[in-house]
């Protein structure tokens, strides 16, 4: 679980290192949208905290500047995804653990072996 949790960590920040790299130095409208895709999974988190004000008014007056934000972003996103990792393997768990205690017969003890 954190093995996946954390490639898919690293595939994510990967890939927007390069698109927000391919967008700085071509300017196509096809990398502005994919940038602004890909930031919106750690800024709605972050709205979700209402933490996305404070750092929106500290960018528009220079108290933070475009790798502050990306580094923030990048943080978030990293918390975002191992968290889901976690919840998800923790529903799993439940799952597995009812569906073998639903194939034990409930929870009962065996019944004796013939030796």
């Amino acid at each position: 679980m954190w093995g996946n949790a954390f490639l898919l960590s690293v595939l994510y920040l990967l890939a927007g290192i390069v698109v927000e790299s391919v967008r700085r130095r071509y300017h196509a409208p096809f990398f502005e949208r994919l940038s602004m895709a890909l930031d919106s999974l750690p800024a709605r988190a972050l709205e979700l905290v209402h933490a996305m004000g404070p750092l929106r008014e500290a960018y528009f007056s220079g108290r933070i500047t475009d790798l502050g934000v990306r580094a923030v972003f990048g943080v978030v996103t990293v918390a975002v995804i191992f968290l889901l990792a976690l919840v998800v393997g923790a529903i799993m768990a439940v799952l597995r653990f009812a569906l073998l205690r639903a194939t034990r017969g409930g929870g009962s003890p065996p019944p004796p072996g013939n030796g």
